[in-house]
């Protein structure tokens, strides 16, 4: 451990995962480094606040006698701080540092070897939002995140992009509940690269942020909105069909997943994903729908960084810096137990990374903070540490198929007037999951035999039906108004905007954006498979 007045900081064994070498860094960077020595140091302040995530149930001094029992009785003389000064100390390091820390730390954590992260050479990332994070009710958090909701308290919206295969943190932000999940998505976008599939719930198919996502290089397979109308450019042999969202190719796949239920019940329910990866020999259209399941590894990282971390209490600090900082601990501390945890896994060459229990992981990283052990002596090499082998001795079960009730307990929620979808009353285990992939009809709509825009128009020059010749000769190019009214002549520029706009609205074709339009079932022709590259 380290020597004098910088003896309690630490962090027992996860002092070898931030260790005191990067804290000083962090902390002189920022130019949060003591002028003068103190009782309490700056980086025993970083390792407080960490210290404080680990124990939220308890106030400042009881944290600090977690991080100084040990050390006195081996006869150190440590300091006894106050609760002022222990707060003191929190507004003198303040968030910067901790941002740093967390941004150091963050990062896919599992080798291209590791088993369950990679679908064939991408490693599946995932964007989603919480909205459900707590704070102190107080009047300085409620002037800055907004009252609180139905249930009272203010509440902070987090965004993060995650590892779904370690469930491991590669960026977070967060901040008022009103701002919207994609424009906090957006910040995070920087993280994404070519060898990465992205992964997300409905409400990130906009066409400006689709946009911006693919000019990442990365992948994605996502849902859309029940209301986005997809025209069919062209039908795959596995039931999936090329389309366009905006200016971004895509490729449809449209699912009905029925669940057979060990009692003998089932429910089906349908799903209608986006993706980039348009060959469909190579992404069956069934083994996207089964990956698109990895997505809700998210939603294990939330409970785990909610409830099994935080203990479903609410952030303690009473003012939005505050709030700040104490959130970027919470996150560097969940990122440190999860950098253990993958380090475990992969000791055992085969092991899912997802059957380490947090729970083991959280209280064994507790116990060695209050024996102050492990803080400097690493393993031999070859071998792991203490937290690593209660996870290993601890592996949970392999990942066994069953589905959650999903019902809303809370009186306050807003979900709690959900309406029953046919779901159990109780989880219960999965016997059979069928996917089936819904083709698009096969025959399209028959065309309007008549129309405002044909009167006093032979039927060899209605324009109508040379606009939709037009469109259907290159079903998958998208035409600007003016481009097709330069291509006729004896159309105005006007009027060209004017008939398109009012065909769009009656389905006739599709609009994809501004002054953007493309053929639809109407109008597009189905290519046989030999055709599609």
């Amino acid at each position: 451990m380290a020597a004098g007045r910088f003896a309690p900081g630490h962090l027992g064994e996860l002092t070898q995962v931030v260790p005191f070498e990067l804290v000083d860094a962090v902390l002189e960077e920022n130019g949060c480094v003591q002028h003068r020595l103190r009782d309490l140091p700056s980086r025993v302040g970083v390792y407080f606040l960490l210290a404080m995530c680990l124990f939220p149930e308890v106030g400042y001094r009881l944290v600090w006698n977690k991080l100084t029992t040990a050390l006195t009785s081996a006869g150190l003389d440590v300091a006894g701080p106050t609760a002022k000064a222990l707060r003191d100390l929190r507004r003198r390091v303040g968030p910067a540092p901790v941002r740093r820390l967390f941004e150091v730390l963050a990062g896919p954590l599992a080798q291209p070897t590791t088993a369950g992260v990679r679908f064939g050479r991408f490693r599946t990332v995932s964007f989603d939002g919480c909205s459900s994070i707590r704070l102190a009710d107080t009047q300085r958090n409620v002037g800055w995140f907004g009252p609180g909701g139905r249930g009272g308290c203010p509440m902070l919206e987090l965004m993060t992009l995650v590892e779904t295969g370690t469930r491991s943190l590669i960026g977070a932000v967060f901040g008022p509940t009103d701002t919207g999940e994609t424009a906090y998505a957006r910040r995070l976008l920087h993280h994404l690269g070519p060898d990465m599939l992205l992964l997300w719930d409905k409400g990130f198919d906009a066409n400006a942020f689709l946009a911006a996502l693919t000019g990442t290089g990365a992948q994605f397979l996502g849902r859309i909105r029940a209301n986005r109308r997809t025209p069919v450019l062209a039908r795959l042999g596995d039931g999936s069909y090329l389309s366009v969202i905006g200016t971004v190719p895509v490729r449809i796949i449209e699912a009905k997943v029925t669940v057979t239920l060990d009692d003998g019940t089932s429910f089906t329910g349908n799903y209608r994903l986006a993706t980039t990866l348009t060959c469909a020999n190579r992404y069956p259209a069934a083994a996207l729908a089964a990956l698109y399941h990895e997505r809700w590894e998210h939603e294990s990282a939330y409970f785990a960084l909610r409830h099994t971390l935080g203990q479903g209490r609410p952030l303690r600090s009473g003012d939005p810096v505050g709030v700040e900082q104490e959130m970027w601990a919470q996150l560097t501390l969940y990122q440190a137990l999860r950098t253990v945890m993958v380090q475990a896994a992969e000791s055992r060459p085969g092991i899912d990374p997802d059957r380490c229990g947090f729970t083991i992981a959280r209280q064994a990283a507790r116990d060695l903070v209050v024996q102050a052990a492990g803080i400097t002596t690493a393993p031999v090499p070859g071998t792991i540490g203490v937290i690593a082998q209660c996870v290993l001795a601890g592996l949970l079960p392999p990942r066994r198929p069953r589905v959650s009730t999903r019902k809303v307990r809370s009186s306050v929620s807003r979900y709690a007037e959900r309406q029953d979808d046919g779901r159990p009353d109780r989880s219960r285990m999965v016997t059979r999951l069928d996917v089936a992939i819904l083709k698009p009809a096969s025959q399209p709509p028959p065309l309007p035999a008549s129309s405002r825009d044909d009167r006093n128009v032979s039927p060899d020059q209605r324009r109508r039906h040379r606009i939709l010749d037009l469109l259907q000769d290159d079903p998958t190019r998208l035409w600007r108004p003016s481009e097709i009214a330069a291509h006729f002549g004896d159309i105005t520029l006007h009027t060209m905007y004017r008939q398109l706009s009012r065909w769009a609205e009656t389905g006739l074709i599709h609009k994809l954006g501004p002054g953007l339009y493309a053929a639809t079932a109407w109008t597009s022709t189905p290519l046989p498979p030999a055709e599609i590259p």
